[in-house]
């Protein structure tokens, strides 16, 4: 079954000096379920990285990136919310379908709206809140980008896990007669075997090698892989597997990457991603970060990380001036 855990207690340091322009996230963030201009949700869930055969304890992932987001410097005019968490205990598609519901609520009063992982089954509900929301709407069209290791396109023999959601998420596309826009940045081809590959080429996946995302260079060839599909689809979901980085950055993950990819790397993406809003005709209100298990994570490297990657989705989401809801 599933629960909505109780509100997580932001606390952090207060300084005394700056009034208004020393703050920081725990002095602004609201847990309400009122209309805000950025929403956090959390999905406490480590099941499908059991049945995955992974390292547990992501499913403590969500109050860790909260812990390290409360003492962050708050620089935006912007409204915050956390809406807690959604916990898988036992069945994973029933807290995905309420993890999926609450994501629909939230995009209702939310321009930007934030899911902490857990694993990377998380991005299952995300995507189906967000094409909830969407038919709502009369949109139906949605791309997918993914930092991550890992393809996540294994086939469910017979159970889902945290290797299945882009899969499942294709199998979703095929019965509805819609096209799978599907882009997995940071592939490390030592971590995904040949039937993978063969799968995403069938499936058309377009794809970087963690090797080829390295120079700043590349950073335009993610771009321009990513253009034709900005121009198709009418909003992105945007997602970050904290495996997709080295080891020594995030340790705390299922899966530790020997080479990754740089943080700027996406940084990068994120900022010119916002920023294309204003000529293209999409919208990206949805991202989510996956694998964070506190367990493995050293000095909190890893839920620094991931802070700091939310923390710069916000800014450059703020920058775009698209927080409304639209």
């Amino acid at each position: 079954m599933f629960s909505q855990n109780s509100w997580f207690h932001w606390i952090g340091r207060v300084d005394s000096d700056g009034g208004s322009k020393s703050l920081r996230w725990h002095q602004v963030i609201e847990q309400t379920t009122a209309q805000t201009d950025i929403a956090l949700l959390g999905f406490n869930s480590d099941l499908g990285v059991a049945v995955n055969k992974g390292r547990v304890g992501s499913k403590d992932g969500p109050n860790a990136i909260r812990s390290s987001l409360c003492s962050l410097a708050w620089h935006l005019e912007q409204s915050i919310k956390d809406l807690g968490n959604v916990e898988a205990k036992t069945n994973l598609a029933a807290a995905q379908h309420k993890y999926a519901q609450q994501i629909n609520g939230a995009l209702n009063s939310s321009g930007f709206v934030i899911g902490l992982g857990g694993g990377h089954e998380i991005a299952l509900a995300s995507y189906t809140g967000l094409r909830n929301y969407l038919q709502a709407k009369n949109k139906r069209k949605i791309g997918i980008i993914n930092f991550d290791a890992h393809f996540d396109l294994r086939i469910p023999a017979p159970d889902p896990s945290s290797g299945t959601p882009f899969y499942q998420i294709a199998d979703t596309c095929h019965q509805h007669a819609e096209a799978f826009h599907y882009i997995c940045l940071g592939v490390a081809k030592a971590a995904n075997t040949q039937v993978l590959f063969d799968c995403a080429n069938s499936l058309q996946v377009e794809y970087l090698l963690d090797e080829d995302c390295q120079q700043h260079a590349d950073i335009a060839r993610a771009k321009e892989m990513i253009m034709p599909m900005l121009n198709a689809v009418d909003e992105v979901y945007l997602t970050v597997c904290l495996d997709a980085f080295p080891a020594a950055l995030a340790p705390g993950v299922s899966a530790p990457s020997a080479l990754g990819i740089p943080v700027t790397f996406v940084i990068s993406i994120m900022r010119w991603l916002s920023a294309q809003q204003a000529d293209l005709n999409f919208n990206w209100r949805l991202m989510d970060i996956a694998e964070l298990n506190p367990k493995f994570d050293m000095d909190s490297r890893t839920a620094k990380l991931a802070a700091r990657i939310l923390f710069e989705s916000v800014h450059a989401k703020a920058q775009g001036d698209d927080l409304t809801n639209v």
